[in-house]
């Protein structure tokens, strides 16, 4: 993948940036309260190309950098976090047939994954294989010219809407990675999605429960090589935690520019609060934070981009910017003071939208143990 040239990277964020403002800020709070898919909002997501940013012209994307995809997601979740999952699987569904699918399988989906017209989901986790992703059950067992899956997969993102699954399954070689096509809705062949997961935050997508019951796969929706599928996945999880890190920073930019705002405007003993030491020493360390977030999160995407090992970076990206988001968005929401806890303002939004950031694409304890694993491993550690 090509490095963007400045100039068209800065177009398309722009381009992103107005709609952000003219479509979704105006009416977040609303379809987040309700838990509301954006339908009409995807819809132009599509027009502006955000399904196919990296995937290669010649498949019909837009073939930019992942530099490019970090300060798109940053202006998704800006607006409303809940957009940034949009587009996250299924991006990660694309990078895994860029990098290891076959010709017929890229030509099969990519051009339809490019336009959004296919939309695509990861299923990795379950119920016994959250952070531990090697005690995975689900099972592909062979069957002639065909895989038979047999499973439950939870925290499904998209998984209802999506019509590619890339599915983790046990089949006789290991872990191996199915690419499955499904009609989109509750039912599809075997697969049932059976439970849609209510959550803190992150309101207005669908995250659940898939199970499959004797559904059957041709054996062309193999990806790559057989029991190797674990490693593909974990290697396109970092670009997932790249998208985590951005929209991270897009939420705690978000939280810093309303405590920012409010503090200018909101007076207290004669003088705007923005002028009393104790709320200036917060925005100081807000803004650090944030600033230092969003340099940890392009460091990432440029390694990643450059085809360098970047699980230590990635990892350290996620930790930071999840970790500041929270904090960032507790202190906006004292800042506000009461109003700030109202559902008046989108202040306790982004307080209820943080924590999936500490949790999606693996914990940040995980995180710290792939940072540390990493690092040793890089100086011939054990």
């Amino acid at each position: 993948m090509a490095t963007t040239d400045p100039e068209t990277r800065a177009a398309l964020v722009d381009s992103v940036r107005r709609f952000v403002a003219r479509e979704v800020i105006p009416v977040a709070t609303e379809m987040e309260h309700a838990d509301r898919y954006p339908e009409a909002i995807v819809e132009q997501m599509k027009q502006l190309g955000l399904f196919g940013i990296t995937i290669p012209e010649r498949h019909g994307g837009l073939g930019l950098d992942l530099l490019t995809y970090v300060e798109v997601i940053e202006e998704l979740a800006y607006g409303w976090m809940s957009l940034s999952g949009v587009v996250n699987t299924h991006t990660i569904v694309a990078h895994l047939l860029v990098q290891h699918g076959n010709e017929d399988q890229q030509a099969r989906w990519l051009p339809r994954l490019a336009t959004g017209e296919l939309r695509g989901c990861l299923s990795l986790s379950e119920a016994d294989a959250g952070s531990d992703t090697r005690n995975i059950a689900c099972r592909a067992e062979p069957d002639g010219d065909e895989y038979v899956v047999n499973g439950t997969k939870f925290w499904v993102t998209n998984g209802e809407r999506a019509g590619l699954v890339a599915l983790a399954a046990r089949t006789p070689e290991g872990i191996s990675c199915l690419m499955v096509e499904k009609e989109p809705g509750p039912r599809s062949g075997g697969i049932t999605v059976s439970k849609n997961i209510g959550k803190l935050g992150y309101k207005g997508i669908e995250t659940v429960e898939m199970s499959y019951q004797d559904h059957r796969v041709p054996a062309s929706a193999l990806l790559g090589d057989p029991g190797r599928g674990l490693s593909y996945i974990l290697g396109a999880l970092e670009v997932g935690r790249i998208n985590i890190a951005a929209r991270a920073v897009g939420l705690a930019r978000a939280a810093f520019d309303a405590a920012l705002a409010y503090a200018r405007e909101r007076r207290t003993f004669g003088k705007p609060i923005a002028e009393h030491q104790a709320v200036q020493m917060k925005l100081a360390d807000m803004a650090t934070k944030l600033e230092a977030a969003r340099l940890l999160t392009r460091h990432a995407a440029e390694r990643k981009q450059a085809g360098e090992r970047a699980d230590v970076e990635a990892g350290m990206a996620k930790l930071f910017a999840s970790e500041a988001a929270l904090e960032i968005a507790t202190e906006s929401m004292r800042v506000h003071g009461g109003v700030g806890y109202s559902t008046e303002l989108p202040v306790e939004r982004y307080y209820r939208d943080a924590p999936l950031m500490l949790i999606g694409e693996g914990t940040n304890e995980i995180q710290r143990l792939v940072i540390a694993r990493g690092l040793l491993a890089r100086v011939g550690g054990p």
